[in-house]
């Protein structure tokens, strides 16, 4: 990759009176150097089985009651793991919830795949992400390693390249008022497809994983998944302590464009 130069075949071991590199010069060579090796170093083997064993909890929102005065629902159809800060011991607290939101939906699926006995990677560490998106280039060299946070189009941009999968986004540009006349198709999404979606905004930084859909007498509730959550549980406690729950539209930031990604691929 031109960062070393080869030895001649007729070289033979010597001794050399070595300067010292730590001009601002060499320096910079070896940040270029560093930035290279970063660039060029392989991705990660997607296609092959994930490398560790996770026990993560799956499809935490069954058994969840509806909105009160539900009239029409629609929910996420098919299992999915419930991804959250930590689930993995890397330590992502404070900037990973738009990985973990995208990894619960990479599980979601690569168990769709499964079930069309297609190939199904697995779902894809932060790093293999990282990866990905500078191949990609979407990013540049540093962002691997970093703690940038990511949005809905980087995870179009994942679930395309890892699954073949296309993704629609629709932008919110108005806030809450917005959103809710929105409800049409975010109910029409999850009849035809039944994918879990992620939602994120502007000034509402926190990314987040929707399950559903409903509407009731007093408006619309999205099912929410929370990735924020640390430590470990049942789908009981998860419950419990509303990492996952139906939010009513007005709970939203008012202040704030959301984009929310869409995988479209129908459920089985």
């Amino acid at each position: 990759m031109g960062l070393r130069k080869l030895l001649l075949p007729s070289a033979v071991p010597s001794v050399f009176d070595f300067k010292p590199t730590s001009t601002p010069a060499a320096q910079r060579r070896d940040e270029r150097g560093l930035k290279r090796r970063k660039l060029f170093s392989p991705i990660p083997n997607i296609g092959a089985p994930c490398p560790m064993a996770l026990d993560l909890i799956q499809s935490i929102h069954n058994g969840l009651p509806l909105p009160h005065g539900s009239v029409q629902h629609e929910l996420v159809r098919g299992t999915y793991d419930y991804w959250h800060y930590l689930c993995d011991q890397l330590d992502d607290r404070g900037w990973g919830c738009g990985y973990r939101t995208l990894q619960t939906i990479c599980s979601w699926t690569s168990n769709q795949l499964r079930l069309r006995e297609q190939p199904s990677p697995h779902v894809p560490s932060i790093p293999e992400i990282q990866h990905i998106l500078v191949k990609l280039g979407d990013k540049e060299a540093e962002y691997v390693g970093s703690r940038e946070w990511i949005g809905s189009f980087e995870i179009c941009l994942i679930i395309d390249h890892v699954y073949s999968v296309p993704c629609k986004i629709l932008h919110v540009s108005g806030g809450v008022q917005e959103l809710e006349s929105h409800a049409e198709q975010l109910l029409d999404h999850f009849m035809k497809y039944g994918s879990p979606v992620m939602m994120g905004g502007s000034t509402d930084t926190s990314s987040k994983a929707i399950l559903g859909v409903a509407r009731s007498d007093d408006g619309l509730h999205l099912l929410v998944l929370d990735p924020h959550f640390v430590g470990k549980g049942s789908a009981k406690k998860i419950q419990e302590e509303n990492w996952i729950k139906w939010r009513h539209v007005s709970s939203f930031t008012d202040t704030t464009f959301y984009n929310i990604c869409c995988p479209l691929l129908k459920a089985r």
